[in-house]
């Protein structure tokens, strides 16, 4: 029988990766996004991510036409940057919005069906700033964090019905996720250029980083899976600062990045 996957934020990037290599593994593959770029083999349906009802009308169509969800990938997000003192609470709220309470709206809306089905693979994307946060990004590190405790504590609650979940953390990947990142230099002269030098730094790893097409056959991969480690650094080297930062004094891991992100 033919696993029926779920991607949000699917239209672009990763998600959109991610969902056609689901397809090429023999799943029947819907994506959420708020528009539709046709991909072959996918199905799209409109859904704002932030809007609970719009996304637990869709799961519904899709449990109406399918009669299961077995994975839901919980994609959809976006970064912003700036100085934190100068962040305008919306723009901190709509990072929030999106990148944490959109996948929350998600999950609850597949967890009935997967509970009563007895299985069910939920992965969400996270950030290797989830776990070293980076100055400039505070309001990404700040949601990618949470979604690692999230991740942490549903697992434990979901565990006895069979469900599994799991967070996928990203570094440097050349998708649209760069350009669409909403950016602030407010307050650079205060902070003597460090905001644009930072967000520079950023841009520039990004540009270079891995293909969305192999982050997006990776996700695929944990998504197959029944079991996996709860949180996954996705690349040789941020598997390695992963290691660093689970081995290192955390004022020691803490500066090294502040060398790199704050100078």
């Amino acid at each position: 029988m033919k696993k029926v996957a779920v991607v949000t934020g699917g239209s672009g990037g990763i998600g959109r990766c991610t969902a056609a290599a689901l397809r090429e593994a023999g799943c029947t593959v819907y994506e959420l996004s708020r528009h539709e770029k046709p991909a072959e083999g996918i199905v799209h349906l409109t859904a704002d991510m932030t809007d609970e009802a719009q996304v637990r009308a869709a799961m519904e169509e899709i449990l109406r036409r399918e009669g299961q969800i077995d994975i839901l990938v919980n994609n959809a997000g976006f970064g912003i940057s700036g100085a934190a003192e100068l962040t305008d609470s919306k723009d901190a709220h709509a990072q929030l919005e999106l990148n944490l309470y959109g996948m929350d709206n998600a999950t609850k809306a597949v967890l009935p069906a997967m509970r009563k089905q007895g299985r069910g693979r939920i992965v969400c994307m996270s950030s290797i700033a989830g776990i070293l946060p980076i100055p400039f990004q505070l309001w990404y590190s700040v949601s990618k964090a949470a979604i690692n405790a999230y991740v942490l504590a549903l697992q434990n609650e979901v565990r006895p019905f069979g469900i599994t979940v799991c967070a996928v953390m990203p570094g440097d990947i050349a998708s649209g996720f760069t350009d669409a990142r909403k950016k602030s230099e407010a307050g650079d002269e205060v902070y003597a250029g460090r905001i644009r030098r930072s967000v520079a730094v950023m841009e520039k790893d990004e540009r270079g980083g891995m293909s969305p097409e192999y982050a997006g056959r990776y996700v695929a991969k944990m998504a197959l899976k029944e079991h996996s480690k709860p949180l996954m650094a996705l690349g040789t080297s941020y598997k390695g600062a992963a290691l660093l930062a689970k081995l290192l004094p955390r004022r020691l891991s803490n500066w090294i990045v502040g060398l790199i992100y704050a100078k």
